[in-house]
């Protein structure tokens, strides 16, 4: 937390050198041993990256890290001085993407389960957001009763774990695998009906 604090701000060339090992050490690798403490739990968590920082001020302040649960679904973990976040996504979606989420919104089955897991995991706290259109698409009636997931061309359910002592000690792995619980459902809808492309 203190490396991150120093680069605060725009640091200089010569700040970011001076700070580059102690961030790889305190930050980048402890970010890296939690994700393979998630992995070993379980192997759907197996595929991960921990990004590098680059020239760029922001990702010097902010640790990222991605788990790929299908194409353009994820878990995102970012570390930052007001600590640890987390989001399941769907985003950046391939040509087709978006119009194979629609017709599983639209499909009475599948949209009426998507609507109760999106409803279920704002109750637990997550904020539901993503790229959404102003009003639903063409070829969808206006009333249409699951509107306003139509109008969304990618889902993004994301919520603070905060930074508290726990970020410091094993409990961290307990506290990202509950959350990652929490948007299971979610991500696992998207990786049953989004798939690749249509």
């Amino acid at each position: 937390m203190d490396v991150l604090w120093q680069l605060q701000g725009e640091p200089t060339h010569a700040t970011r050198e001076r700070y580059r090992a102690d961030r790889e050490r305190l930050v980048r690798q402890p970010m890296i041993a939690l994700l393979n403490e998630v992995a070993d739990t379980d192997p759907r968590y197996e595929d991960f990256s921990v990004w590098h920082y680059r020239t760029d001020s922001w990702w010097w302040q902010h640790q990222s890290a991605v788990i790929r649960l299908g194409r353009k679904i994820e878990i995102n973990l970012r570390f930052a001085p007001d600590g640890l976040r987390i989001q399941g996504a769907w985003w950046y979606p391939d040509p087709g993407q978006v119009d194979t989420f629609r017709k599983a919104v639209a499909s009475e089955r599948s949209g009426r389960e998507l609507s109760a897991i999106v409803e279920d995991v704002r109750k637990k706290g997550y904020d539901i957001s993503g790229d959404v259109m102003k009003r639903p698409p063409r070829g969808y009636p206006t009333d249409h009763s699951r509107a306003n997931l139509l109008r969304h061309r990618s889902l993004i359910a994301a919520r603070p774990l905060d930074c508290e002592e726990w970020l410091h000690t094993p409990e961290a792995v307990d506290r990202v695998l509950s959350a990652a619980a929490d948007l299971d459902a979610l991500l696992m809808w998207l990786v049953r009906h989004v798939k690749r492309a249509a």
